[in-house]
């Protein structure tokens, strides 16, 4: 990128900061503009001109009709923007969370519930499983080469129902055979 580049985009962003600016001083200024405003007292000059000639005289709290006529929207308009603020917030929530499942997921985190003394094996190690299946075996509640080992050919057709993503991994690269060898390798004795 050189340096006209650098300047042209530097001008653009400068005139779309000035431009946006502006336009919302403009509807501001709309906005008050549209706002009714209190009536005048009357000044001496009207005490002589006929009754229905002169201003309503209004008490100094109360408000004009036209306000009156608008609370009503003006209390909708702020009861929406209240609720969309709320949105707004759990939105933000939720994309928070995902967030840290993608970022617990990169850099191969154990989920936080299994976090603890007994941590769960690194189900990695069986081929065929990488850090997006593990996380989903994780949240079904299997953590440990002994419960792979373990799954009966029912077992191992419910799994792969709910990996579908990813059908038929199981059978064909035979977790149950690489979990039943990690397990003894790593504890010393049949799962």
């Amino acid at each position: 990128m050189n340096a006209f580049t650098l300047f042209a985009l530097m001008a653009l962003a400068i005139g779309i900061v000035v431009a946006y600016r502006v336009g919302a001083a403009n509807a501001r200024r709309s906005a008050m503009r549209s706002i009714p405003s209190h009536p005048v007292p009357p000044s001496n000059d009207d005490t002589n001109a006929p009754a229905d000639a002169r201003p309503a005289q209004s008490s100094p709290g109360a408000a004009s009709p036209a306000l009156l006529e608008s609370l009503p929207q003006l209390q909708a308009f702020a009861e929406d923007r209240r609720m969309l603020f709320g949105e707004l917030a759990d939105a933000r929530a939720e994309t928070a969370r995902y967030r840290q499942i993608v970022i617990d997921i990169e850099h191969n985190a154990p989920p936080p519930l299994l976090d603890a003394p007994g941590t769960p094996d690194d189900l990695k190690l069986i081929v065929g499983i990488g850090p997006v299946i593990e996380r989903m075996l994780y949240q079904m509640g299997i953590g440990t080469y002994r419960q792979i080992a373990q799954w009966s050919e029912r077992d191992i057709d419910e799994f792969d129902a709910r990996l579908r993503e990813f059908p038929g991994r199981i059978r064909r690269d035979a977790w149950v055979t690489q979990a039943r060898a990690l397990h003894a390798s790593k504890y010393g004795s049949a799962p």
